[in-house]
This record gives C-alpha cells, structure tokens and sequence, in this order.
C-alpha cells in the first residue's frame, strides 16, 4: 500500500476541520483526566490503525511522564496490569463504541461503565470517543502522514 498523502483536507476544507479542532480541543480532560482521555485516544488509534494518531497521543502521554511499557500494553490492557479499574471501563467503552455496528453496547456494559462514571463523564468519554473515530476516519482514508520529526514530539 502506499503510504503517499492523497489529499491536504485540512487546507480543503478548512471550516470543518477546525470545526473537528474545537471540538477537539473542548474535550473535558479535566473532567476525565488527562491520562485517561490520552489512553483512549491511543486505543481507538489502534483500533482504527491511526499511525499518525498512534504517534501523536503516544506522545503526548510520555510528555505526562507515562511509563513505556504501560503505553506499550495499551493494546493488550485485558492482560496488563498497569490499568485502573476506572481506566479499564474507558477502554472496553471506547472499543465498544468504536467497533459499532459489530459490538454490542449492551445495558449490561452501560451498567459496568456507570459503576465508575457519572452521566456527565459517560457523555464526555462518548465525545471523546466518536471525536477520535472521526480524526481516525480522515487521517487513514486520506492517508495523513505520521511526520518523521513530529511537532508535538517531546523533547529529547
């Protein structure tokens, strides 16, 4: 496959990105934690193989001081024991979601999810989660390149 840009749709249709970036950038990480919004972002990432996603919330999670191998087991969080309880019900939510049609939401889960969020948090991780589906969605179809030196790379 070819790893060629197909189009700048930032610079196309400049009113509905930064449309997606406010939204982007309204997200409530002090509501949910910064931590927490960044593990999401990274597993829906992965999920939708987002390299330039992956890349840039990877990043943002070690600027936080994050341990390697903990953002390294994001994919296999099931399994690793580096994850809260709380973050664990984020994560399952945000595969739930991310993987609609083929899941099921069920009320079983939403129960699980509400016995470590408030309705405000759900509807807030819901955002998080759908606004990070949508930047998946662009930036793989339209094949946005993961920069070589990334500007939001941490400093070395």
């Amino acid at each position: 496959m070819s790893q060629a840009p197909r189009i700048a749709y930032f610079q196309l249709a400049p009113k509905a990105f930064n449309n997606l970036l406010n939204l982007s950038n309204g997200l409530r990480r002090d509501l949910l934690g910064a931590r927490l919004v960044d593990l999401v972002l990274l597993r829906v990432s992965q999920i939708n193989g987002c390299a330039f996603c992956i890349d840039m919330h990877w990043s943002d999670l070690m600027k936080m001081g994050e341990d390697p191998r903990h953002l390294n087991a994001v994919a296999g969080w099931r399994e690793a024991p580096f994850f809260t309880e709380r973050e664990r019900a984020a994560l399952r939510w945000a595969e739930l979601v991310t993987n609609t049609p083929h899941s099921d939401a069920s009320d079983e889960e939403f129960a699980r999810l509400r016995t470590h969020f408030s309705d405000e948090e759900i509807a807030e991780l819901s955002f998080v989660i759908v606004t990070i589906n949508s930047w998946n969605l662009l930036n793989v179809s339209l094949r946005n390149p993961v920069p070589l030196n990334a500007p939001y790379a941490a400093a070395a």
